[in-house]
């Protein structure tokens, strides 16, 4: 890995090299912190978790044809290790200065929903002519980030990395790591308002990457939510906006829903060129990602035919409007995570479903003193869809059952835990259901999606 000698990963997390002598200008295969995955001349970086301290592995590693292993711990092993205060913050220091020494241009995304989908097209798009490492999974937070980093290697061109958060600081933190050289914002919603408290608060947070950007960077934003159109620069760097105005660098016009099949709609580009894109994966929203995904390829110079075919090529992401035919039920897999504002997203998709809607809805968490009224909200939003049955599971989901029954729903059913749900189904759904499943990632709903496929 360039640049990443013993020495100079010392210097850069300020930790102390112990036993190094004749590897100090040695570099390092690869870091990982599982010790199942390390590989010959890789650095070990033990995490402490919750159940398990990974210090306990050091000597495994060794074994194993580790080079060198960090430690917060003085030790009596003779091999090379680099003594630190916090195993937490040298891997965000050594992804840092990794990263800085790369010639490589980053692309940082953030947003209250769209995160993923974005990135899934943004990486896509411009996979079609550049070598593209993208955030695989949920690896967006303190950790996931430098672990994304550490697998860029020199013959990659562009890095698209999805950056999470749920607390104030939290995106300075990743966006000094990331370093990116164009911020993408996909929207500010109500997510994590149990710390950021509204969407000013989202907002606040969420631009805290732009601290980071280089002179030349820039800044690409969904132009149609409000509180991101109202960010006319940031030091100098002016917006590049998407969206549905003619005055937007790419817009969307003639949006049709084909159910669940997906979205069609007509893509405008900056140079008066205009393209008619079908979207596989349905929902509205994943117009807006088509389009941020077409202002990176036009910033990356490529032909708006080069990006609608790689658009078109987009499949959903497991958990994310994951279109499931099993034969007995259509399912709408929505289950990695849950805010107001992506649940009535989920709702609207479900509701282009031909034949009868089911909403299968658990607890959204993180978001404040006002929870109840925001769970309140979803059911009578689900009413106002015109969905025909609605299961809710959770301590928080029961003010969703009780608002869209009180809103004229036409079934509803409330369970206190998954597990009475699986005793309720066979009582419950009918062959031919679209079933929407859609819940907070703490709920575990991938279960009920499982047990639905059987």
């Amino acid at each position: 890995m360039k640049n990443l000698t013993l020495k100079n990963i010392a210097e850069a997390c300020g930790g102390i090299l112990y036993n190094g002598e004749g590897f100090e200008n040695k570099e390092v295969s690869d870091v990982t912190i599982d010790s199942r995955k390390v590989t010959e001349n890789c650095l070990f970086i033990p995490i402490k978790g919750a159940r398990v301290d990974a210090h306990e592995f050091i000597p495994e590693v060794f074994e194993q044809g580790a080079l060198c292993v960090l430690s917060e711990h003085k030790s009596d092993i003779s091999k090379p290790y680099i003594h630190v205060t916090s195993t937490l913050k040298a891997i965000r220091d050594i992804a840092s200065f990794y990263r800085q020494h790369l010639n490589i241009k980053v692309i940082g995304i953030t947003g209250s929903v769209g995160k993923t989908s974005t990135k899934e097209m943004i990486a896509s798009v411009l996979g079609e002519k550049y070598s593209v490492l993208k955030t695989e999974g949920n690896f967006n937070n303190e950790i996931g980030l430098p672990l994304t980093i550490f697998r860029l290697r020199e013959n990659h061109q562009i890095a698209v990395l999805e950056m999470g958060i749920s607390h104030f600081g939290d995106m300075n933190v990743l966006a000094s790591i990331a370093r990116p050289d164009i911020c993408v914002i996909t929207n500010i919603g109500l997510c994590h308002l149990e710390n950021l408290i509204d969407r000013d608060g989202v907002l606040k947070a969420k631009t805290e990457m732009f601290e980071f950007l280089p002179d030349d960077g820039r800044i690409v934003l969904n132009g149609d939510d409000d509180k991101l159109s109202a960010i006319k620069q940031y030091k100098g760097i002016e917006p590049i906006f998407y969206g549905t105005d003619d005055s937007f660098a790419i817009s969307g016009k003639k949006i049709t829903a084909l159910g669940l099949k997906g979205t069609f709609f007509t893509m405008k580009f900056d140079n008066g060129e205009k393209s008619d894109v079908y979207i596989r994966v349905p929902g509205h929203h994943m117009v807006y990602n088509a389009m941020a995904a077409a202002t990176l390829g036009r910033l990356f110079n490529m032909s708006p035919d080069e990006i609608k075919k790689n658009i078109e090529k987009i499949k959903a992401v497991r958990g994310r409007n994951d279109v499931i035919e099993t034969g007995k039920y259509t399912i709408i897999d929505d289950c990695y995570n849950a805010n107001p504002v992506s649940t009535k997203a989920a709702i609207d998709v479900l509701s282009y479903g031909t034949g009868r809607k089911v909403a299968i809805l658990g607890d959204m968490f993180e978001l404040g003193e006002n929870e109840d009224d925001m769970h309140k909200e979803i059911g009578k939003y689900t009413a106002r869809k015109n969905i025909d049955l609605i299961i809710c599971i959770g301590k928080l989901s029961k003010n969703t059952y009780e608002s869209a029954l009180s809103s004229g729903i036409k079934k509803a059913f409330y369970f206190e835990t998954k597990e009475e749900f699986f005793n309720s189904e066979e009582n419950l759904l009918s062959k031919g259901d679209n079933i929407l499943v859609k819940a907070s990632h703490g709920m575990e709903f991938k279960s009920i999606v499982e047990f639905l496929k059987k």
